[in-house]
């Protein structure tokens, strides 16, 4: 990314989480990666004046207490949170949840792939783009 602000991932699977930190470091992308595990702990983070808020929010959206649906339904109407760039990152490939989401104003919808190369290169074409794209302050 272009900016230095952190990268919000809001992932419950440790494994998952670590592939996105592992094909970050791959491709050399410097932003600190925050980790919350669900929709609560993201909107908290959100909220917390004392956080370095996010270049990008990478969002899963099967997750328990707050899934990632309910997250968005509650950040994309917060006068605040709504502004900030969110992608789906999920290995959900249902038609309906991709639907909702792009209604709920998410930047894109990417489904995760099982092969590391092929994961890598979803995360450097997110990079990619979130580099040259052009963020209000």
């Amino acid at each position: 990314m272009r900016n230095r602000k952190p990268i919000l991932l809001v992932e419950d699977d440790r494994i998952d989480a670590m592939s996105v930190q592992r094909a970050l470091h791959d491709l050399k992308v410097l932003n600190q990666l925050i980790i919350r595990e669900n929709g609560e702990e993201a909107l908290a983070y959100l909220r917390d004046e004392n956080h370095a808020k996010p270049a990008i929010i990478l969002l899963d959206l099967n997750m328990p207490r707050m899934n990632g649906i309910e997250f968005l339904e509650i950040a994309k109407t917060d006068e605040e949170l709504k502004k900030y760039p969110v992608i789906v990152l999920t290995t959900s490939d249902d038609e309906w949840e991709k639907i909702l989401a792009f209604d709920l104003g998410v930047a894109g919808y990417m489904v995760k792939p099982v092969d590391y190369k092929q994961f890598v290169e979803v995360v450097r074409i997110i990079d990619l783009y979130w580099t040259l794209s052009e963020l209000p302050g």
